[in-house]
């Protein structure tokens, strides 16, 4: 019961001196709302990320030369990855290797009529598209035949149909471009579509993003340095990446680090931990202001210690002990930080919706973080009203009531 009467009081002293209140639990309001914006736009950007690596293809990943150690010397002809490599990592891991391919890309501008656009051909292997959410509209993807015969195809996205055809089937048109020196007269056998993500954001290129068969792109031999790969997804990928290369290296006779790999996951896993970190370090430099908040409450109390003093000394000789009054004052200042905390909390929760809004990211709040803002301000009022209610509680009754 002298619980709620002691948080009565707090509320009234509270409502009394509004405009005071508001600007000692400023520092609080602050801090916490600083903490919870920064900490939730952490979380949406690594939620963001997530789902475009996976959208991507999370099981994506290239083995490759390890150019350090052929820095100080030509590279040879039995470093380089050639299709016989290939078959015996298939061969190898057949459960884990769903798709290998040279990875390859070249550039072109083309024209068809009076339009002109620029095009980005990346060379790829058969079904391509089944392991990197891609969505076949009109047509088909590079097949094996295509890959064999070295045949003039290519696969291109709606946009670039709409741009160079003014239709979203262009199936069957031609556009003339330059290989390896070469122009060619690529046949569209396939119209893709897909739904647009940060990576294309990112992306400031003009190019439209083709495919063709990877064949088309080697112009000395079947030789590649880069690797491409879609691996099982139920292996760890660091592991998997590194028994990869590791066997890559031991058929062709070279050091257990000659070739490495990099996959999505560890990429997107590299990602996160920094974003993290940033999140981290950026809310503890905010959280400063919750120790300036947390002395700004230790002030006012010590204001309203000196205004109550004969107040606290009718208290003291109508009974009062000395950790009630200590309680009264605790309590008072907690309610202040709490209070700050609430409305730190709600400010905090506004600034992420509208930042992230506006970005056109879903926002992602954290119930133990509003939690523990919450009771972390509970918790500084507690400390930095330690040292007033203390004082109050000492105070000597009769010198008390000569207080004027």
């Amino acid at each position: 019961m002298l619980l709620f009467e002691n948080i009565k009081l707090a509320l009234t002293s509270i409502k009394m001196n509004k405009m005071r209140s508001f600007l000692t639990m400023l520092g609080i309001i602050i801090g916490i709302s600083s903490v919870i914006s920064i900490t939730s736009i952490g979380s949406s950007a690594e939620a963001v990320v997530s789902k475009e690596f996976q959208s991507f293809g999370m099981n994506n990943m290239y083995v490759y030369l390890n150019w350090e150690m052929v820095r100080d010397r030509p590279i040879l002809y039995s470093d380089l990855i050639l299709p016989e490599d290939i078959e015996a990592l298939k061969a190898r891991f057949p459960e884990d290797i769903l798709y290998a391919a040279p990875s390859i890309s070249a550039s072109s501008e083309t024209k068809v009529g009076r339009v002109q656009g620029k095009l980005y051909m990346q060379g790829v292997a058969a079904d391509y598209h089944k392991f990197y959410n891609m969505n076949i509209a009109y047509g088909r993807m590079i097949n094996q035949s295509d890959l064999d015969g070295k045949r003039d195809r290519i696969v291109i996205d709606e946009k670039a149909s709409r741009h160079f055809f003014n239709k979203v089937n262009s199936v069957g048109e031609t556009l003339a471009v330059t290989i390896n020196g070469e122009i060619r007269d690529l046949t569209i056998v396939g119209v893709y579509g897909k739904e647009s993500s940060l990576f294309d954001q990112l992306n400031t290129s003009d190019s439209y993003t083709t495919y063709i068969p990877y064949s088309l792109l080697q112009s000395v031999d079947d030789t590649t340095t880069y690797l491409e790969l879609y691996t099982n997804g139920e292996k760890d990928q660091s592991l998997l990446g590194g028994d990869i290369a590791r066997y890559l290296s031991r058929i062709k006779d070279k050091e257990p680090e000659f070739y490495r790999y990099e996959s999505a996951e560890v990429q997107m896993d590299m990602i996160n931990t920094i974003l993290g970190t940033l999140s981290i370090a950026i809310g503890a430099i905010a959280a400063i202001s919750l120790v300036v908040g947390g002395i700004g409450i230790m002030n006012i109390m010590l204001v309203s210690v000196t205004e109550r003093t004969r107040e606290i000394g009718i208290r003291k000789s109508l009974g009062a002990r000395t950790k009630d009054i200590m309680t009264q004052f605790l309590i008072e200042s907690m309610i202040l930080a709490a209070i700050g905390g609430i409305l730190g909390t709600a400010l905090g929760i506004g600034i992420a919706s509208i930042g992230m809004g506006i970005a056109g990211v879903p926002v992602i709040i954290d119930p133990l973080m509003i939690l523990l803002a919450v009771g972390f301000s509970a918790v500084v009022g507690m400390f930095f009203g330690l040292y007033p209610a203390r004082k109050a509680a000492k105070l000597d009754p009769i010198e008390a009531l000569r207080y004027e």
